[in-house]
């Protein structure tokens, strides 16, 4: 069983990297990719579990590129998790999250709805975990201000609601030149929650490498035309369980959703072919 994309405590996970393996091989999962949002910071751990636990690790993440004001999410894979580059690039994402995180706590206190800010830097701190909205809707929870995270979003902190603050981000074609040049490859992130597949062909052309066609929030419909949309464009074909640990955000365990082994050696294959 293949998942790639999962997150842990070093962004919006609930669970630390070793927690996750242990979840994962107790699941049968036999391939792991750790795609946590801009930031890398835990692979390495996620890598060691995985060797001692026999599963085969791929070093992933979850970037998030802005376009027309919409967030973009970008799987990358097979990365050089220690690339100067692609590191300093990840560093400027992840203040712009503790500025918004800022931001919308602070239009929450507009609104009558005081948190405390700084428990929610504090995960922060080291400069290597990234934080985003879902750390201000467990607040908001554990604070007894809502009953359960989706309540959060729904009231507060999804988009056009009263505490939102768009993003700021880079553009995807950088995202995809940074993912390249730390070795490793591009592919867009549930293309159904972003609702913009007439956007697709322009990403293929500016160096898109594959779409996550299975994944929780597809629909037998979507993957259908998701994998059709690839088989045209020759892009390769990703995809996972999207697992927080949280049965509020998406799949509470890895490998719910799994990538057929064909895509996979596929995307090895990708790999291999832009890295020579």
């Amino acid at each position: 069983m293949i998942d790639l994309h999962t997150h842990t405590t070093a962004s919006d996970g609930r669970w630390a990297p070793d927690e996750l393996v242990a979840k994962a091989a107790a699941a049968g999962v036999t391939v792991l990719g750790v795609t946590d949002h801009d930031t890398l910071a835990g692979c390495d751990a996620a890598a060691r579990a995985c060797a001692s636990a026999g599963l085969r690790f791929v070093t992933g993440i979850e970037i998030t590129a802005v376009a027309d004001g919409l967030d973009i999410h970008v799987l990358g894979y097979f990365l050089d998790a220690h690339s100067p580059g692609l590191q300093r690039f990840l560093a400027n994402q992840r203040r712009q999250r503790i500025d918004r995180i800022k931001q919308m706590v602070a239009r929450l206190g507009e609104l009558g709805v005081h948190l405390d800010m700084q428990p929610i830097l504090d995960r922060a701190e080291d400069g290597e975990r990234s934080i985003g909205r879902p750390w201000i809707a467990r607040a908001l929870v554990a604070s007894g201000q809502v009953a359960t995270t989706g309540e959060a979003f729904e009231r507060w902190l999804a988009t056009g609601r009263p505490a939102f603050v768009p993003r700021a981000g880079a553009p995807p074609a950088d995202v995809f030149v940074r993912i390249h040049d730390a070795g490793g490859i591009a592919s867009l992130a549930h293309p159904g929650i972003v609702g913009r597949d007439q956007w697709i062909d322009g990403f293929a052309r500016d160096g898109l490498d594959a779409l996550e066609v299975f994944h929780s929030d597809h629909d037998a419909e979507m993957t259908a035309r998701y994998l059709s949309m690839a088989e045209r464009l020759g892009l390769g074909v990703s995809g996972g369980s999207d697992c927080h640990g949280d049965e509020a955000h998406g799949p509470g365990a890895p490998g719910a959703v799994a990538l057929p082994p064909e895509h996979f050696e596929r995307l090895v294959a990708l790999q291999k072919k832009r890295s020579s």
